[in-house]
């Protein structure tokens, strides 16, 4: 990947620019050697990791590992739940106390490789003002385009909402029990539910704004200069853009709600009469608990906003939402949106710019659309803001942006390892499952090391007794066990419980495409769902990687793979809705294809695919590793519980293929989200040397009396 670069002529860049630009790429880039994981959090802080920065230089760390810090949620004690991209986390130090950190690390020669949260962030409206911000005005935020959110689900009362699973029994209960309470703060109207705290609309406001209005005019009179003014507000408030479509509308009505806001928190200091008015107008609209009909003004505020709060029991099928796995409190990101990379990218970019990062470790890269391109976009943007000020003197910004992509496509071409198609060290928290290869096409140094983990590991379990090991295990529990089955019914389980929801959005959308389809329109919503649940019970790995440019070998084998698996599994079942869910998961063009099916093929496919990797981790890592109990060492993320055990001989062919494709990818015995530890797994794997020794003993202790 060091190599040298051989620039090749540009009509925008002359020969010492592009000299200048290859060296500049040498000299900036850093493959670790040895790393060492630095967790934030308030307890551990940026002074007190530079306090640390010497013994680890001592010890021979290369670089520091670091976890997220940017701006999480208060109190988050892993960093994953960010709620802005472009903030440092002010519970880990201020801008000087990083400086401070950075500067050690330089000072010992040392990189850091940041943990980076691309996928996901965190949702509490109190702290992240893009998700307040969309549930104050939904569609008409200009950040609803930055949440995966479902705006026309099938449920007719969700259309235009966010479904928020928070509150602790049914709805009417929570509000008849008065605990869903208004307040007038700031100039603008707020709900809190305990420690949960949602905008209102601001033109819904206005029904609590203006109700008894009457009784204020006949208080101050009609022509009181205060009454003018809340008049006006309310006016302005009430006719707000709601044109979602138009761009320059949308940032009208972010406009005038900020002005009506604060013209409104003036007027209610200098007029003392309009506040009373208005706390007294939320007084009523909050209720009498043991007066059901005293909330009817509530609930009817509340049934026009952008969300519905709902009991966390009972809306598991209905959550419209892409979240984090099955955490309502993470959202989906859309990263393959232009706007929110750019958003979510600018400060890490300028700490690589400035030096203070020197790689990134992506954080769950299959939940993005689109992988491949992100990855692309991201070493892109690297390259700019690492070579830009170098051209930017003598060439106009636009012309060498263009010129500097052309000359890194060409670059790729003849080199795809090097320095221009990856200008950062880049590592991605990929799990790789069933032989399964990492895609040619990321550009970037490989994995976390979770293959290697679990390559190491089976080096010390004996490979002789997987029969007796299993013999043991099936006597204890007094049964056959087929780890086939177990996740086969751990993945179906968590379809059917924690991911519901996100399967029915996806069976709806499968439903359209037949429709779509005359040869497939009589197949049922309830035939496809089933057929989809299936399939992706059956998948062999996290997913697949199949978007506009088409899909690899490696995808049709696995969509294929799950899809004869999954017939088997049920034979009784139409075998041609399997034949269309195939070609929906591997869209192809041409045979009388229309462009915009394929399109719309397309983009199912790439959703399933961001679907089922969670099924993955919750029904393999989170259910099944819990299921089966042969030798629990095994169960490890990444890990094949089948897989009894690896030789040297495996172990070294595994290494020299990692060396080839992947030699600077990350190598590890354990990370913060393994199941266990070294020494633990250690210990276990022992046990698969004395298969009779364990079952006599496990006999014992399942046996005594305990005294």
């Amino acid at each position: 990947m060091n190599g040298a670069l051989a620039p090749a002529a540009h009509p925008a860049l002359d020969p010492q620019q592009l000299q200048e630009l290859a060296e500049r790429l040498r000299a900036r880039h850093r493959i670790p050697v040895a790393t060492y994981r630095l967790q934030f959090h308030r307890g551990c802080r940026f002074v007190d990791a530079t306090r640390l920065i010497p013994y680890l230089a001592a010890l021979g760390i290369t670089d520091c590992y670091s976890s997220p810090y940017l701006a999480a949620q208060p109190g988050s004690s892993h960093g994953y739940d960010i709620c802005d991209h472009n903030h440092l986390n002010p519970e880990i130090g201020t801008p000087n106390d990083f400086d401070a950190f950075a500067s050690a690390l330089a000072a010992h020669h040392m990189g850091q490789v940041l943990d980076f949260v691309p996928n996901h962030m965190g949702i509490d409206p109190r702290f992240n003002r893009w998700w307040r911000d969309v549930l104050e005005d939904g569609p008409c935020s200009p950040f609803a385009k930055y949440f995966d959110i479902d705006w026309d689900p099938v449920k007719v009362e969700l259309k235009g909402k966010v479904l928020l699973p928070i509150l602790e029994d049914q709805y009417g209960i929570v509000l008849e029990r008065g605990q869903l309470q208004l307040a007038f703060q700031d100039g603008a109207l707020v709900l809190r539910y305990y420690e949960h705290e949602f905008p209102i609309n601001p033109q819904q406001s206005t029904n609590c704004f203006r109700f008894r209005l009457e009784t204020l005019q006949t208080r101050v009179g009609p022509d009181d200069p205060n009454l003018r003014e809340y008049l006006s507000i309310l006016t302005a408030l009430q006719h707000l853009p709601t044109v979602v479509d138009d761009p320059e509308r949308l940032v009208e009505r972010q406009r005038e709600k900020a002005v009506a806001r604060d013209r409104l928190a003036r007027l209610v200091q200098a007029a003392p009469e309009i506040l009373a008015h208005l706390q007294e107008n939320v007084r009523i609209f909050n209720g009498e608990p043991g007066q059901p009909e005293s909330f009817d003004l509530l609930h009817d505020l509340l049934e026009g906003q952008a969300y519905r709060l709902s009991y966390w029991r009972t809306a598991s099928h209905e959550i419209n939402y892409r979240r984090f796995f099955d955490v309502n409190g993470l959202a989906g990101v859309r990263m393959e949106e232009p706007e929110v990379f750019a958003q979510t990218h600018a400060l890490v970019l300028r700490l690589i710019r400035d030096g203070y990062v020197t790689g990134l470790r992506v954080d769950h890269p299959d939940g993005l659309f689109h992988p491949a391109g992100y990855f692309d976009l991201l070493q892109g943007q690297v390259l700019e803001v690492l070579v830009g000020e170098i051209l930017t003197a003598a060439v106009p910004t636009q012309d060498w942006k263009s010129a500097l992509q052309a000359w890194r496509q060409a670059e790729r071409r003849r080199d795809p390892r090097g320095l221009a198609a990856r200008p950062l060290y880049l590592v991605a928290e990929k799990i790789l499952s069933g032989g399964e290869p990492l895609p040619k096409d990321w550009v970037m140094a490989g994995t976390t090391g979770y293959d290697f983990l679990n390559e190491l590991n089976g080096l010390f379990v004996d490979g002789r007794n997987p029969q007796r090991m299993k013999r043991v295990y099936e006597n204890f529990v007094g049964r056959s066990v087929v780890y086939a089955d177990v996740v086969y019914d751990s993945k179906k389980l968590i379809m059917s419980s924690s991911l519901a929801s996100e399967l029915n959005v996806l069976a709806h959308a499968l439903n359209r495409l037949s429709e779509e389809n005359r040869r497939a329109r009589d197949f049922t919503l309830n035939s496809l769902r089933d057929a989809l649940r299936e399939t992706i019970a059956c998948f062999p790995v996290y997913r697949t990687y199949v978007s506009e440019a088409g899909w690899s070998e490696s995808d049709r084998q696995t969509i294929e793979r799950a899809i004869a698996l999954a017939r088997q599994r049920n034979p009784t079942m139409e075998s041609s809705i399997f034949e269309f869910v195939r070609n929906a998961l591997l869209p192809q063009t041409g045979a009388g294809a229309k462009e915009s099916d394929y399109r719309h093929q397309v983009a199912f496919a790439m959703k399933v695919q961001q679907y089922t990797p969670p099924v993955m981790a919750k029904g393999l890592e989170d259910t099944a590793f819990y299921r089966y109990n042969r030798l629990v060492s095994l169960n490890e993320v990444g890990g094949n519980p089948q897989r009894f055990g690896l030789s040297p001989e495996e172990f070294h062919k595994a290494n020299r293929r990692r060396q080839e494709a992947w030699p600077f990818g990350m190598l590890t015995t354990a990370t913060h989200d393994t199941k266990r530890g070294e020494d633990v797994r250690a210990r276990l794997n022992l046990l698969s040397e004395i298969p009779h020794e364990w079952e006599r003993h496990v006999g014992l202790w399942a046996t005594s009396t305990g005294d």
